[in-house]
């Protein structure tokens, strides 16, 4: 059996790990455990230009500057990713509702429906 310690990790990859955990039918704690253990190895490897792919991901150094096509799929996955975690927190009814905007949106006809908060009782198709 692994031992554990607790240790304190920024609110944002614990958010993350809970999200993707999931889908990769792990906890949360698992999910973290398994992105550390990816880092370590990357970090280790010779051959995976890990300063590189960090510069990128953290905005430093352009994506086309890469040479590594490893370098370049492991970046694409990690935006991958982030676009899909992204997508999931997305709630763009609630937030067109709470600033009382119009929206519309297809119905499981494929037809188009249009809310408007200032007439609550409309629903139009068009």
């Amino acid at each position: 059996m692994a031992l554990s310690n607790p240790i304190r990790i920024d609110d944002g990859i614990y958010a993350s790990a809970k999200a993707v955990a999931p889908a990769m039918d792990r906890s949360a704690a698992q999910q973290v455990s398994h992105w550390a253990r990816i880092g370590r190895e990357m970090e280790r490897s010779r051959e995976i230009p890990h300063r590189e792919i960090a510069a990128v991901l953290n905005g430093e150094a352009r994506f086309d500057d890469l040479d590594d096509p490893r370098a370049q799929a492991i970046v694409r996955a990690s935006w991958a990713e982030q676009m899909k975690q992204w997508r999931e927190t997305l709630d763009l009814e609630a937030e067109f509702i709470a600033k009382g905007l119009p929206y519309a949106e297809l119905n499981e006809s494929g037809e188009v429906v249009v809310h408007d908060p200032a007439d609550p009782t409309l629903a139009s198709r068009r």
